[in-house]
């Protein structure tokens, strides 16, 4: 049997390999996956502590409520970075200060 400190050593795992991957990386498509990591260290967290805890549907909705942002996200994440790459032909954030202006 799985245990409760179990689900939360693989969520804490999850978060600090998106942290990693979002303070370590240029690129934009890394740092999207590194988002993604880290909501799915969310739902996972959600997800164990109702099972293990309240023994409800209340933080599985949420897991799944996560999951369709998580979702959104990618999908507006990456028309934003398809943009960028047909305006900018590079997807490296440090091009992106440029557009502040």
């Amino acid at each position: 049997m799985v245990s409760l400190p179990s689900f939360l050593v693989v969520s804490l795992i999850l978060f600090l390999a998106g942290i990693t991957v979002m303070i370590a990386r240029k690129n934009v498509i890394a740092i999207l996956l590194g988002i993604e990591l880290i909501l799915n260290a969310a739902a996972l967290n959600f997800a164990a502590y109702t099972r293990f805890i309240n023994n409800n549907l209340d933080g599985h909705i949420m897991s799944l409520f996560i999951i369709i942002i998580a979702a959104a996200e990618a999908a507006v994440g990456l028309a934003i970075v398809i943009r960028f790459y047909q305006i900018r032909e590079s997807i490296h954030i440090d091009d992106a200060t440029q557009l502040q202006s």
